[in-house]
């Protein structure tokens, strides 16, 4: 029996590497013969890097980049065996870098997610995978692309300071500065969002609050978004603010495809690319994924969603195993999984159930008892 596992990590207990050999293990009680492949895979948010590193073979480098705030910070990032960076912008840029009250969009800036990027390019790194989720900021990108060389001025030929409020002070983009080896790199984006850049469904107005703006920042951000988005448009033709996606991590979607030329697909289908899980699917006699949650957000993307699709696609079984069980759930079993597993086995607190090796356990022991049902085939 050939069975592939790729599971997304239970987060906050177990790393994708973690659930999909303790359900390994479980698998093995019961077909010690069993030739069992495990993919740590991710959706291109958090533990993307971690999944594409652990995967193949690949190494971290850690260099000091500028926090949302401009404040020094250590962040890591992937390179793997062929020299694709991997990085995500949450680890220069993200929201949890910030305490509560340092959350203002106003001032919060892509530039050190931009340093991370021409590290990598500094490194020859020429194919990026970027995972953009998590984001801390509303600048539509800018300060990333500042940091890359990209100049965005005001009426006096001066950069604009970081944040949304330099973006409503842009009156004129330059790119003489810009990294010239850029032209040479590929960029595919990590992005499971679809909003566009402006409007009632626009960062600003969607995703802007969770990040610190209050109703009179959320006005002021629509309109700079707007005339940036008219700039560019004067600027690039062929610049797209209502293209889905382009709303993604407060702008920087729309950024990296106009500047950097970039690819934004499904995160989840750009690491099932990257590791060659398809051709492994398609000689799997049977198909095991999972998450830490389950429920009716899993289709929109996620990572069981994105494994069942493609096992699908070879007529294979498709198992899930899961921390709980959400509202909605049921919905998985129109995308292809077949059946799904919570694998909690005693009332306990939710402390207690993500403690690493109970979770391990359990998973493990009911990975165990659902295989013993394969016996009978």
């Amino acid at each position: 029996m050939k069975i592939v596992i790729a599971a997304d990590s239970f987060k906050g207990s177990l790393s994708s590497a973690d659930a999909g050999h303790a359900a390994a293990s479980g698998i093995l009680r019961v077909f010690p013969d069993a030739e069992i492949t495990v993919y740590p895979v991710a959706d291109g948010g958090e533990g993307t890097v971690d999944a594409l590193v652990s995967g193949s073979g690949g190494a971290y480098r850690t260099v000091t980049v500028s926090d949302p705030l401009d404040r020094p910070v250590q962040a890591q990032y992937g390179i793997l065996p062929d020299q694709t960076a991997v990085i995500e912008m949450a680890a220069a840029s993200g929201l949890p870098l910030l305490s509560g009250p340092e959350r203002n969009p106003m001032h919060t800036t892509t530039y050190g997610f931009g340093e991370l990027i021409a590290d990598a390019v500094y490194q020859g790194c020429r194919r990026f995978i970027l995972g953009i989720g998590g984001s801390a900021t509303n600048d539509c990108g800018i300060g990333c692309l500042q940091a890359l060389g990209f100049g965005f001025c005001d009426k006096g030929g001066k950069q604009v300071p970081h944040g949304a409020a330099g973006l409503a002070k842009v009156h004129h983009i330059t790119e003489d500065a810009v990294l010239p080896a850029l032209r040479e790199c590929q960029f595919h984006v990590a992005c499971d969002v679809t909003n566009p850049l402006c409007g009632r469904n626009g960062c600003s107005k969607v995703f802007a609050p969770q990040k610190g703006a209050d109703a009179e920042m959320i006005e002021k951000m629509e309109q700079s978004m707007q005339r940036f988005s008219a700039l560019v448009k004067a600027y690039d033709p062929d610049s797209d603010a209502d293209r889905s996606g382009s709303g993604a991590a407060g702008g920087l979607g729309f950024a990296l495809r106009t500047f950097l030329h970039a690819e934004l697909k499904p995160g989840i289908d750009i690491v099932i690319r990257q590791t060659g899980l398809a051709a492994a699917i398609r000689h799997a006699d049977i198909v095991v994924t999972g998450e830490g949650r389950l429920d009716a957000q899993t289709v929109m993307g996620k990572v069981p969603a994105g494994i069942a699709k493609t096992a699908k696609k070879y007529g294979k079984p498709v198992i899930a195993f899961c921390g709980c069980v959400g509202e909605g759930a049921e919905i998985c079993n129109q995308h292809g999984i077949d059946a799904y597993f919570p694998i909690l086995r005693a009332v306990t607190t939710a402390e207690e159930a993500m403690e690493p090796d109970t979770a391990g356990k359990n998973l493990a022991d009911t990975a165990e008892q659902v295989f013993r049902l394969f016996r009978f085939k």
